[in-house]
């Protein structure tokens, strides 16, 4: 039933005074059309002097970031669009990379994290899903952890101490997602205390050196190179792995640094050879995402 209740007349008039008014929707533009998946990440090294025709500048210069590039690229796939104009803030959960996968039949757009890529490649790429994921056999898949961790450690700790310290003006500034982790939460097993159990203080700071930090390193590349030998991929797999991946990473991070921890890995022919091949088939995997005119 109707309301007959009505405004009173002054009401009405002022109301009147301040009409309401309807616009059509504003269109959002976009500045990148999602038209292939397009994979965030963090930028190129060279960004200054990159060449958008060229793929050869195309890798991230975060190791966490080329790794998902080189797996994507080693289990086959190609054609994938990257971008490095978005930051970590802007990214699931504060991370990059991150993965844009356009709608296609009955799927809608989707945003990816990194964790999220590779049920994503597996749906991807034919055939079924390996359960000794791409190695031999199981003895090769759990020495393959030892090998993450080995390259998380010890290695992660080394490519960190080569990197130029940032100025204390930009870490005042900077959000604790880009923050990088302490050599003392990377380091595994994690530093001894600089005060003992017997002290008569409370336990307190860590105990890391440059020189015991540039010494298990130095460890570390000669066992990679060890491992490695002649063959074609890391512990023998007849195909490339996540491990390869998270290798070429690395390498790729190493030989690229300014410091000389990159003479450790110069020093071994096979993991210079390895790492350039590696490099031409992601390379040639990726290409800039399209800006719209």
């Amino acid at each position: 039933m109707a309301s007959t209740l009505t405004l009173p007349a002054p009401v009405q008039r002022f109301f009147a005074l301040f009409p309401l008014h309807t616009y059509p929707p504003v269109p959002v533009p976009v500045r990148f059309p999602l038209v292939k998946p397009t994979l965030w990440i963090a930028p190129p090294r060279n960004l200054a002097h990159l060449d958008p025709t060229s793929s050869s500048d195309l890798l991230s210069a975060d190791a966490e970031c080329l790794k998902w590039q080189a797996y994507i690229a080693l289990r086959g796939l190609s054609d994938i669009a990257i971008r490095w104009d978005v930051s970590p803030e802007g990214g699931l959960d504060g991370r990059l990379p991150n993965l844009h996968v356009p709608a296609s039949g009955d799927s809608q757009t989707q945003l990816l994290p990194s964790h999220g890529i590779p049920a994503w490649v597996d749906g991807r790429v034919p055939g079924p899903v390996d359960a000794l994921e791409g190695y031999k056999d199981e003895q090769a898949r759990d020495e393959s952890h030892a090998w993450v961790s080995l390259l998380e450690g010890t290695v992660h700790a080394a490519l960190s101490l080569s990197q130029p310290p940032p100025s204390f003006l930009s870490t005042l500034f900077q959000s604790d997602s880009k923050r990088a982790r302490s050599i003392e939460a990377i380091l595994s097993p994690p530093p001894a205390p600089l005060t003992g159990f017997s002290s008569l203080f409370p336990s307190f700071g860590t105990n890391v050196t440059l020189s015991a930090v540039q010494t298990r390193y130095a460890e570390a590349i000669a066992s990679l190179s060890e491992r490695l030998g002649t063959d074609r991929w890391f512990l023998a797999s007849e195909n490339p792995t996540a491990l390869d991946a998270l290798i070429f990473a690395y390498l790729h991070c190493i030989l690229h640094s300014r410091d000389t921890t990159r003479i450790e890995v110069t020093r071994r022919v096979n993991l210079v050879a390895w790492e350039r091949r590696i490099r031409a088939q992601v390379q040639a995997t990726f290409c800039v995402a399209l800006q719209s005119s």
